[in-house]
């Protein structure tokens, strides 16, 4: 499994390019560590014991396809 991250709220966004992305982004909000955190967290454990092969994409719906 992967988890295929978007844009991430970090010390290395600037100013501009928050706002630029949070402005792009349907949940109307840029995301945070946290976010990935969480998702890789689930990954890991035994609730996603069924789930092989799989990239999920933690973009706040940037890519949805």
């Amino acid at each position: 499994n992967a988890v295929a991250p978007g844009g991430i709220d970090t010390a290395m966004t600037s100013a501009p390019e928050h706002d630029q992305l949070k402005a792009s982004i349907p949940l109307g909000r840029s995301g945070q560590p946290e976010d990935v955190a969480n998702c890789a967290l689930f990954l890991a454990s035994d609730d996603a014991r069924h789930i092989t092969g799989e990239t999920i994409d933690v973009n706040g719906g940037l890519y949805m396809d």
